[in-house]
């Protein structure tokens, strides 16, 4: 049974699909899906939100969907904020040093000191146009003492730390925050993607030994590299599953809604796996001849797309320094990765290991069995953030319709997370989201 006053909300505006998922932790500290609803994108190109009217109503009937979806009639849910996923070809990363002097080396480093320390790096000098959304820390270093995980309690002279900077443009970022608000809606968090799919589908001892997560989109491809248990390395590829399509357009002479079908149903990465006389008859253009296309042709055009996007992944391993630190290999998911015989193919490409990511590990048995597929690891994922860092709701049962109303609302203020993440919450639930 979920504990109903752990209740988060996790919004994933895709290019294809816009999708809100309800989740709960139950007494075994599995995540509980309470209710889940989608609606086609069509707002969004490549990550980023271009038609906020689109996106709007998108977001509106995700949300509506997701609580007509729940099981318990008993249960209404009223929902204030949300976690909402952030990706896009604007995401830039950066790796940065930053160095203080203690006023008082005798004394032992406090927790406000560290979030201090954090928010100093906040004030890093950047292009114009572009926003800090992630100051992610990875090792410090107290005096002549390296690769401290938490300084907390020690003390010295010095202390330092090397941190990953995530960044994306302002209008981006904008853009996001006024659809979720005119949907009548707070932004509780904005996650970078790849972050909340590792949340959902990479183990601990994955992210300890070295790890490559390659989630496909619809319009992009995020890469998250991870090592010790920190997060080393970020890229957006700007191709996704969408170009696969279009590729098919192009190739086999069809139409999108057909190619997408041909994708999904009989496509491959791997051709050769595919026989020459494999051949799947399509309907005519309208008063024309049914259309015969080969399988194995089909399976050429994806593989060839295929095989360019992690040439790209590849190449960001190498140039993050961790090519040969990756014991655990690669992790794919995201909806572009249910493409048969994929795994077969990276694995030739990157000489890595590589299995398929489903966010099924930290889910227990659901209503709702369609959340398990690899496509909705950023929702699931942006459900354990929000229950990992201590966010909770207000819940009221009503004797009239013996209803209980179940109220989402900010989280309390505690914890080192929550401290140091708060800044970016006041920023985007500012009273200056009017002006965006």
């Amino acid at each position: 049974m979920a504990q109903l006053n752990k209740v988060i909300v996790g919004l994933d505006i895709g290019t294809t699909k816009v999708c809100a998922i309800i989740g709960a932790k139950n007494e075994f500290g599995k995540v509980e899906i309470l209710g889940m609803g989608k609606a086609d994108s069509l707002g969004v190109i490549r990550g980023e939100v271009r038609n906020i009217d689109k996106t709007v109503k998108a977001i509106r009937e995700a949300i509506d969907k997701a609580k007509a979806s729940m099981q318990d009639s008993n249960v209404r849910i009223e929902i204030n904020s949300v976690h909402v996923g952030i990706a896009g070809q604007h995401i830039k990363s950066k790796q940065h040093r930053n160095t203080i002097s203690r006023n008082n080396p005798e004394d032992e480093i406090i927790l406000e000191e560290v979030i201090n320390f954090i928010k100093e790096t906040e004030k890093l000098a950047l292009p114009p146009g572009d926003k800090i959304i992630h100051v992610l820390p990875q090792e410090y270093q107290v005096d002549d003492i390296t690769d401290v995980i938490d300084p907390v309690g020690m003390a010295g002279v010095r202390l330092a730390a090397n941190f990953h900077i995530i960044t994306g443009h302002v209008e981006a970022i904008k853009n996001i925050n006024k659809s979720v608000h005119r949907a009548g809606l707070d932004v509780a968090d904005l996650i970078l993607e790849p972050l909340s799919s590792a949340e959902s589908v990479l183990t601990p001892e994955e992210m300890e030994a070295g790890i490559c997560l390659v989630d496909i989109g619809g319009g992009t491809t995020d890469v998250a590299i991870f090592k010790n248990g920190i997060i080393r390395h970020t890229a957006v590829i700007p191709f996704g599953g969408n170009i696969i399509t279009e590729d098919v357009v192009e190739g086999c002479q069809v139409l999108r809604n057909q190619a997408e079908l041909l994708k999904v149903k009989f496509g491959s990465a791997v051709a050769e796996e595919n026989k020459e006389n494999e051949i799947v008859c399509i309907p005519g253009f309208h008063g024309r001849q049914p259309k015969e296309v080969s399988i194995k042709n089909l399976a050429m055009v994806i593989q060839a797309r295929v095989e360019e996007i992690f040439e790209s992944v590849v190449y960001q391993i190498k140039s993050s320094g961790y090519e040969r630190k990756l014991n655990a290999g690669i992790v794919i998911t995201g909806g572009g990765s249910q493409l048969k015989d994929l795994s077969k193919l990276v694995e030739y490409v990157t000489g890595l290991d590589t299995r398929i990511g489903y966010p099924n590990e930290h889910i227990a048995k659901s209503i709702v069995d369609e959340i398990k597929s690899p496509m909705y690891a950023t929702a699931v994922g942006l459900v354990l953030k929000g229950l990992n860092e201590g966010y909770e709701i207000n819940v009221e049962t009503t004797t009239e319709d013996t209803q209980t109303v179940i109220t989402t609302q900010p989280p309390k203020t505690g914890g080192f997370l929550n401290k140091w993440l708060e800044k970016g919450r006041e920023w985007l639930n500012s009273n200056d989201i009017d002006d965006f």
